[in-house]
């Protein structure tokens, strides 16, 4: 396709959440608060894990890895829904919606995998603590990490090509907040089966391989240390529920956007709230909340940053 066949559209119009006055004004108010207590919640948990040396482990290290990605995340859609709710003015330009696209599949496919690495650290910490230190060292938290990234950005850079050639000639209203990739396509003044077939496959079903990959290391985790002890049972339901949790709140979303046989308008529009609204704020609570290392270490942090303001 040359430019010509989709340079027609410049830009693409939201349709945002609702259209009721009264709803948006809450819905202004609300993510206007979350967001914010986005930002301190997860960039307290990226500062503490950073700054605080008794948290240089693995598991504080995926963590805030975590944080990050969770900060980027509700970062890229967020802050636009509440100017747009606060304006009316709710517009994308053809290449911001692109370049959203972009960064969103790059950041989900990143969480997925350190999900995963995340994961197996429990694993190794569990099922085999005489091998931690050795089996999980910086060198390997590093890898897992980095891979984390490419894998990302290469499966986002390969659903990007398949759909920025599309031609686009008319409709350029979006049923959302954002811009995603199945609004995208449709959108196209083609016929898109075989592009949306292509996408489910590539990130709907990854998800849910991956979801099951997930629950099923978790299972098996939970095997081993019955087998071993019914009182570390306790102990490793009691971490692995954290991690469970997230999992299915990260998950859940993308398997119904991308690949659920009965979508419906309603569904679509605000499971995604989930994803940018709800589970950064449920994350650093999670992980926190439950840990006396990683709370003892806020208060630390706090506590010196308001005795450096004093001075």
């Amino acid at each position: 396709m040359n430019k010509a066949n989709y340079s027609e559209v410049s830009q693409f119009v939201f349709l945002g959440l609702s259209t009721y006055k009264p709803v948006q004004h809450f819905l202004l108010a609300f993510s206007t608060v979350f967001y914010v207590t986005i930002v301190l919640g997860n960039l307290l948990v990226v500062l503490t894990v950073t700054f605080d040396c008794h948290l240089h482990s693995p598991m504080y290290f995926f963590l805030a890895n975590l944080s990050l990605i969770d900060f980027c995340l509700s970062t890229l859609a967020v802050p636009k829904m509440i100017s747009d709710l606060y304006s009316g003015h709710k517009t994308i330009t053809f290449q911001g919606c692109v370049i959203q696209m972009f960064v969103l599949h790059t950041l989900g496919g990143s969480e997925m995998v350190l999900l995963i690495a995340m994961a197996f650290d429990r694993y190794v910490a569990i099922c085999k603590p005489l091998h931690y230190l050795t089996v999980m060292s910086p060198q390997m938290c590093i890898l897992f990490v980095s891979g984390a990234w490419v894998i990302g950005l290469i499966h986002s850079g390969v659903q990007i090509a398949f759909v920025v050639h599309l031609p686009f000639c008319g409709p350029n209203e979006i049923d959302s907040f954002y811009c995603d990739l199945p609004w995208f396509i449709k959108l196209a003044c083609t016929d898109t089966y075989r592009m949306e077939s292509i996408v489910t496959a590539n990130t709907g079903f990854i998800s849910l391989a991956t979801l099951f990959l997930l629950i099923i290391s978790y299972i098996f985790i939970l095997v081993t240390v019955w087998k071993h002890s019914l009182g570390g049972l306790s102990k490793a339901l009691s971490t692995l529920s954290a991690h469970i949790t997230v999992v299915v709140l990260f998950f859940g979303p993308c398997i119904f956007v991308y690949i659920w046989p009965l979508p419906t308008v309603a569904v679509n529009k605000f499971l995604p709230v989930l994803d940018f609204l709800i589970t950064p704020i449920l994350n650093p609570i999670i992980y926190t909340l439950r840990n006396k290392d990683m709370k003892m270490a806020m208060r630390r942090l706090i506590s010196q940053l308001l005795s450096l303001r004093k001075i």
